[in-house]
């Protein structure tokens, strides 16, 4: 199972997976030129939450379906200076994630 680790030396912010560098996935969408951040809910933000998925589904469509929410709900809470995330933890937030958008489906789908 793969294992992000997250943490900042001085200005800068470094992201790796299994030890590799995370890559930001600028072809998906490029939200932050100037790369990762966490802890808020911007740009920085956006661009490793959907890094993160990319990387962890293996499916860009599904990856640009979810991050937003995945940002909201795992990304900006991220602790300041240093984070890990499993794989299962992952996962977890996923499954929420997921349940959410279709519960929110049924409720579009039911006539008035």
């Amino acid at each position: 199972m793969k294992t992000y680790h997250g943490w900042r030396s001085g200005y800068a912010v470094d992201v790796t997976v299994n030890g590799r560098p995370l890559k930001p996935r600028f072809d998906l969408w490029n939200h932050s030129p100037t790369g990762f951040e966490w802890g808020y809910a911007g740009s920085g933000p956006a661009q490793l939450a959907l890094a993160l998925l990319a990387d962890h589904i293996g499916n860009d469509q599904e990856a640009l379906e979810h991050y937003q929410r995945f940002k909201f709900a795992v990304i900006a809470g991220l602790p300041g200076r240093q984070w890990t995330l499993t794989g299962r933890e992952i996962d977890e937030a996923l499954r929420t994630i997921r349940a959410e958008r279709a519960a929110e489906a049924s409720l579009e789908e039911v006539p008035p």
